[in-house]
């Protein structure tokens, strides 16, 4: 069980690299162990008002500058203090001996960001964002996960709740007032309030496989028979060889992944072996992968050898489409145009004309990459779901109001129908913390590095 009533001290930097650690410090006693550990030029940080800035030193450690937060206008709602000092691995571990000394203990992991939840300075979904802008990866990961931060996510959802709540409250009434078999006053309208709720929740569960892809950047798998050039591709786009090219067939036995960024969005390219009757065990494992590569993917890039002949590319364009959902986006490549002067008779339509080899048509396949990952996810405005616990409590709430909307439908007594709707509320109100059980909190912030 976490305790509140303490103060807690960790890195909030990473220790021994660049010039600069921080060390971080809250609670009710944390200004007066910083005077413990800290001899301030002037004053005391006790005497120091709040957003200050104090210079002073740590006997035959370093000289430091303490930065003091005072509740509840700091990051946690507690007392504060920030000590920034050098970032040698042997400075961070004595200060913090020395306040652990004082009266400090060591914070868990996520505890700074924890008691800022539980004193009411974010919601849980807004502490969960916290790590989200850690470990953006890119520009886009970044807006989401700051939009989140911001409270944009939280809000639409409190929305949503509320709407739900008033539902509930109309149910409520008819209870009381069963006896009497009063029913409220306009179903129909209660019936459009549902539908209206139920169509926002399956927007935002929609919106999981396009946030999740941000968040983790967009798979796209890169396929192809033999020798179309996909290993060649892969390391013209990324402008590097990282996958390893050679004329002989069933080289790429195991897939090879590569992170891109392109329009402020993260790719994460896969070259998969190519896909062909196989008898090597070896070689049949890579392909199977590269399938599995292919089923995972959002977008696939399917290679065409443009040197083969229409037949033996028509088998190759006609296996990648075999194994294509009708969510996955493809883009057909005619590729090793250098050598051939124009498209074959016969051969399969393709989107681009491509050489990986010269570079040509390349910053069109950029282009192009980019235009097929959906306008709406890219939208500063869009809010997507990006985490799994979100989705799937987005996901049974969708299956509450089902329940309720069949219900209403069917005229099932009322009191069986509100509890659908109450669970739905539930599901809701978990997402940014209305309802937390103390094991939900352990897990989310567990995950969280220490200082955060």
């Amino acid at each position: 069980m976490f305790k509140f009533d303490d103060t807690i001290c960790a890195p909030a930097t990473s220790v021994g690299t660049g010039a600069i650690s921080i060390i971080r410090i809250s609670g009710p006693d944390a200004l007066k162990i910083a005077d413990a550990v800290v001899r301030l030029r002037t004053g005391t940080a006790v005497s120091s008002e709040g957003y200050t800035l104090r210079f002073g030193s740590i006997a035959d450690v370093d000289d430091v500058l303490v930065s003091i937060f005072r509740a509840p206008y700091s990051y946690t709602g507690e007392d504060s203090v920030e000590i920034s000092c050098h970032a040698s691995g042997y400075i961070v571990s004595r200060i913090l001996e020395l306040l652990i000394a004082a009266g400090a203990r060591s914070a868990e992991p996520g505890e700074f960001t924890r008691r800022a939840f539980v004193n009411g300075k974010m919601d849980l979904a807004q502490a969960e964002a916290v790590a989200d802008v850690i470990s953006a990866g890119s520009e886009a990961a970044h807006r989401v996960a700051f939009n989140q931060l911001r409270g944009k996510y939280s809000s639409e959802l409190k929305v949503l709740r509320d709407q739900l709540v008033k539902l509930a409250s109309l149910m409520e009434l008819e209870l009381d007032f069963s006896e009497e078999e009063v029913e409220f006053a306009d179903r129909s309208r209660l019936r459009s309030l549902l539908d209206e709720t139920s169509a926002h929740v399956q927007r935002l569960c929609d919106s999981f496989r396009a946030g999740n892809a941000i968040k983790s950047g967009v798979p796209v798998a890169i396929v192809g028979a033999v020798n179309s050039g996909k290993s060649t591709l892969l390391n013209a786009l990324l402008g590097e060889d990282r996958a390893i090219v050679s004329d002989i067939p069933g080289t790429t036995r195991d897939t090879v992944e590569e992170v891109l960024t392109l329009g402020g969005v993260q790719f994460r390219f896969i070259d998969t072996a190519g896909i062909r009757e196989a008898s090597d065990t070896i070689e049949k494992i890579g392909i199977e992968r590269s399938l599995q590569s292919l089923h995972k993917a959002e977008l696939v890039l399917g290679v065409l050898d443009g040197s083969a002949s229409p037949e033996e590319a028509g088998k190759a364009a006609a296996l990648i489409k075999e194994h294509l959902s009708p969510a996955q986006t493809l883009i057909m490549l005619f590729n090793k145009a250098d050598l051939v002067a124009e498209d074959q008779a016969g051969f399969p339509a393709c989107d681009l004309r491509i050489s990986a080899k010269t570079g040509e048509g390349l910053e069109d396949l950029r282009s192009r990459i980019l235009e097929s990952y959906s306008a709406t996810s890219l939208s500063e405005d869009a809010t997507l779901v990006t985490n799994l616990r979100h989705y799937e409590a987005l996901s049974r709430a969708r299956a509450d109001l089902a329940a309720v909307r069949s219900g209403l439908d069917a005229r099932i007594p009322t009191d069986l129908v509100a509890e659908d709707l109450r669970s739905a509320i539930r599901e809701l109100g978990s997402i940014f913390g209305e309802i937390a059980p103390d094991e939900v909190l352990g897990s989310i912030f567990s995950k969280f590095c220490i200082g955060k």
